[in-house]
């Protein structure tokens, strides 16, 4: 054996392949749809993977208004925002969240599943979103993903 054998491998940017998936998010469950999601972008599913690096695929979900939550979280849970005024909280149930911004379920599960920081931010841009079944993206082939 020789010393070069017991290198670790580490992908140069130049060698990383960034492949494109759909996947439909009707009668999902929003936080194990997410998990999945995050996976894909982040590159974990790749022999390749490396954490320092944007190693992970284009993840394209449809249908993203008709994901579900388990137990009673479709009106026990709560988004919090705050205006930066005081008294500006405002908490709003996934079940108001779905008819004023249907992407925004899908979307936040996934962003707080991807690293903190500007690597994160990167991977996060990689995630489109659309709230029905059509996506302007079919110039890029995506490949049919089932959970």
């Amino acid at each position: 054996m020789d010393a070069n054998s017991f290198k670790t491998y580490s992908p140069k940017a130049g060698e990383i392949e960034h492949r494109w998936y759909i996947i439909d998010a009707e009668n999902q469950v929003v936080g194990r749809l997410a998990s999945r999601v995050a996976t894909i972008l982040r590159g974990k599913h790749k022999p390749g993977y490396a954490p320092h690096l944007d190693t992970g695929d284009f993840v394209i979900v449809i249908n993203a208004d008709k994901v579900r939550f388990s137990g009673k979280k479709e009106t026990a849970k709560q988004y919090f925002s705050h205006s930066g005024y005081p008294g500006g909280v405002s908490l709003r149930t996934p079940k108001e969240m779905r008819r004023r911004r249907p992407k925004f379920i899908v979307e936040n599960a996934v962003r707080g599943m991807l690293p903190k920081g500007p690597l994160g931010r990167r991977m996060f841009r990689k995630l489109k979103v659309y709230a029905g079944a059509e996506h302007p993206h079919e110039a890029q082939q995506p490949r049919e993903l089932t959970l």
